[in-house]
């Protein structure tokens, strides 16, 4: 069988450089070869998250959910509340590992692709004062959408609250400063904008809070993130066996992120590639999800087949053709709505192909 394209939010194609890696030789998780990859790795997260010496990363084995698992399960005392902002499947994911650790919850939820509203959440906030963080998804992938993130950094700044954020489809796919918008912990995973692997998830955060955190704080053995602060602090390791090989192709993943115009030049051929993606298919009459081009992500684009048109046979004879579209979630999916995805090395000549092949699908 030939390669597929793939043209979904995750996994995604990486370079061959990143692939290569994963042949790298077979070296012991505890000794000094394995503590310098890590320092050298973590140091380069810090840079992607425009992140200053306040702020320390870890590296998790598992998913982008793993990280975001490590976070909400170890950073609140008994009692302490969490207010979520959601508007989509990966917003209620997060609501999801809330409600397994039983955490004190403030809901504050809007339909799904639907921009929030940055009053509501001032208002919310502020009638809740005993919440200790404000948690949001950066990037919806379940819509395409982009969420106020910069503004509701503000507000948590206003009042004191910890920020935290999956950035899970964002990074490397958006820009983002963490100190300039004002979060507390960003949680990402290689195997989406930045081009490596599944499995390789990390979490970037502020060094006073980690320096709050306790073991006992955490309701997870594994991820327990005052464990692996802790360890990467003191010998830059990891408070379990790691996938080691999975970090020799993120350490390659990170430095082709941060090369030749950086995180800056990658954003913008992201957005050039979805630009010819939205245009081409608007141009065969397709329905966009989402209609404010200012409030789409850089890599991923909902949109609906025509009327009349059986969703999954459309996807079959896609990826018969060679290309994998995802389907849309919930609601959507039952609208006949599949996401378009540009992460990972899809290229401008790579959008006008696939067109081609949607256009005759769709006919």
């Amino acid at each position: 069988m030939s390669a597929p394209k793939l043209f979904s939010p995750g996994p995604i194609m990486v370079k061959e450089n990143v692939r290569a890696a994963l042949a790298h030789y077979d070296i012991c998780h505890r000794g000094a070869e394995f503590e310098e990859l890590f320092a050298r790795a973590t140091a380069k997260i810090n840079k992607l998250f425009k992140a200053d010496d306040s702020y320390r990363s870890v590296i998790i084995s598992g998913s982008g959910t793993s990280s975001n698992e490590t976070v909400l399960s170890s950073i609140f005392n008994e009692g302490e509340k969490v207010m979520l902002i959601r508007n989509g499947v990966f917003g209620e994911r997060l609501l999801e590992i809330i409600q397994k650790y039983e955490i004190p919850l403030v809901d504050c939820e809007f339909p799904w692709g639907e921009y929030p509203s940055v009053e509501k959440i001032e208002e919310m906030l502020a009638a809740n004062p005993e919440v200790k963080t404000v948690a949001m998804v950066f990037h919806e992938t379940s819509t395409g959408m982009v969420n106020p993130v910069k503004a509701v950094g503000e507000i948590a700044k206003k009042y004191n609250k910890w920020f935290f954020v999956d950035c899970v489809s964002a990074a490397a796919g958006e820009l983002i400063d963490v100190v300039d918008m004002n979060i507390t912990f960003a949680t990402s995973v290689g195997g989406k904008c930045l081009g490596a692997y599944p499995g390789s998830a990390y979490i970037c955060g502020k060094r006073e809070a980690y320096e709050t955190l306790t073991p006992a704080m955490g309701k997870n053995v594994y991820l327990n993130l005052a464990k692996h602060y802790a360890a990467a602090e003191k010998n830059n390791q990891t408070p379990n066996t790691p996938n080691v090989n999975l970090f020799w192709a993120l350490d390659v993943a990170l430095d082709n992120a941060l090369a030749d115009g950086g995180v800056e030049a990658r954003v913008a051929r992201y957005k050039e590639c979805a630009g010819i993606l939205r245009k081409g298919m608007q141009d065969m009459g397709l329905k966009l999800l989402l209609d404010d081009e200012s409030r789409m992500a850089s890599t991923v684009t909902s949109v609906f087949l025509p009327e009349g048109k059986d969703l999954k046979a459309f996807l079959v004879e896609m990826e018969d053709k060679g290309y994998v579209v995802y389907s849309g979630k919930g609601k959507y999916e039952e609208m006949g709505m599949f996401q378009v995805a540009n992460m990972g090395e899809i290229y401008p000549e790579d959008c006008y192909e696939f067109l081609e092949v949607l256009k005759s699908c769709i006919a």
